[in-house]
């Protein structure tokens, strides 16, 4: 079979959840050597020639802080990429840091991809990977390795509903006997909340701030239902009226309103689903419930939110920021499983 020659036993094999938010690496034996944001740093000389400065962590933090020849970049938008010729570069930074930056070790790779990508965008992504210097790149869509992460039966005769809210796309799939029986990808996800804080902050208290504290936000005070003690946080930026610095205090109240239409889509794309479900299927989801995995599972409250709308019970996977992540570190280990899992080339 080709996929036992792609995946022997071999300790450097490894699994690259390429996300837009965040990129996690994965050595079979060894578990998570790699969880850093999906950013690049490069600089600009007088020719035009880009010379990579950082990647992830370190490059993050110079996200709205650079000079003009300096760029910090995220080269994936909308679970895709952007910026090939970056994407590569910051593909094979992680390659060597997760092997200790032994440039002579080309190992073979599982990378999760969205469901919705297509064809061109799935050869980009292997390409991608090659040129960084993979040997050998097997694909598995995001939403089988999510639920596979977040422990559901999805090789049993019985459906499994996850929906895994990343970055820049939301997934949603419907697993049976291995395989995607319904499924669908939505670019609304993590990224559309941030901006929407963002807007939402200018719109009612003219203060300009960047995506990041539009993230941080999110993540400190974020809900998707009222809650009981309302949360505060006291933010800074520029205020668009008198130019000047300015610091305002805002509410989770404020960060629900401010998500609420990124949260609906999400929902009714999911109901979408549901509806076309067949009836048997449909048994098993209301018996079984969904799975939320991903960082926007994180969103206080998400999941009693969405059960509102699809009448449905949700659960929230353990550590659903890994899900994905975990869900490739099985496939590492289990040969049969990859096999039946992977998307055919």
């Amino acid at each position: 079979m080709l996929l036992n020659k792609l995946f022997g036993f071999f300790s450097n094999d490894m699994s690259i959840d390429l996300g837009t938010a965040n990129t996690i690496v994965i050595v079979k034996g060894k578990g998570i050597v790699i969880n850093e944001p999906s950013v690049v740093a490069v600089q600009k000389n007088p020719s035009g020639k880009k010379r990579l400065l950082a990647v992830g962590k370190e490059a993050k933090e110079m996200v709205g802080k650079t000079p003009e020849n300096i760029s910090a970049v995220r080269p994936l938008r909308d679970g895709v990429i952007a910026d090939f010729d970056v994407t590569e570069e910051m593909i094979r930074y992680f390659i060597k840091k997760s092997h200790n930056r032994s440039s002579f070790l080309r190992p073979r790779i599982i990378i999760c991809v969205p469901y919705g990508l297509t064809q061109v965008e799935r050869k980009a992504v292997k390409e991608a990977a090659l040129s960084a210097g993979a040997r050998e790149v097997v694909l598995v869509e995001e939403p089988k390795a999510a639920a596979i992460g977040a422990e559901l039966p999805i090789q049993e005769p019985q459906g499994s509903l996850v929906v895994d809210i990343g970055g820049g796309t939301t997934e949603i799939g419907v697993l049976s006997l291995g395989g995607l029986v319904k499924s669908k990808s939505v670019r609304v996800a993590g990224d559309k909340m941030d901006m929407a804080i963002v807007d939402y902050v200018k719109k009612k208290y003219n203060l300009l701030i960047g995506e990041r504290s539009g993230e941080e936000i999110k993540i400190k005070i974020g809900t998707a239902v009222l809650l009981e003690n309302e949360l505060k946080m006291t933010i800074k930026g520029r205020d668009q009226v008198s130019g000047l610095l300015n610091r305002v205090e805002i509410t989770s109240e404020d960060v629900r309103e401010a998500i609420s239409e990124p949260l609906r889509e999400i929902a009714l794309a999911l109901k979408d689903i549901i509806e076309v479900l067949p009836p048997d299927l449909a048994g098993d989801i209301v018996e079984n419930g969904i799975v939320l995995t991903g960082g926007g599972a994180l969103v206080r409250g998400l999941d009693q939110y969405i059960s509102n709308i699809v009448n449905l019970p949700i659960y929230v996977a353990e550590d659903p920021l890994l899900a994905v992540a975990r869900g490739t570190e099985k496939m590492l280990g289990e040969m049969q499983l990859l096999q039946q899992i992977s998307i055919d080339e």
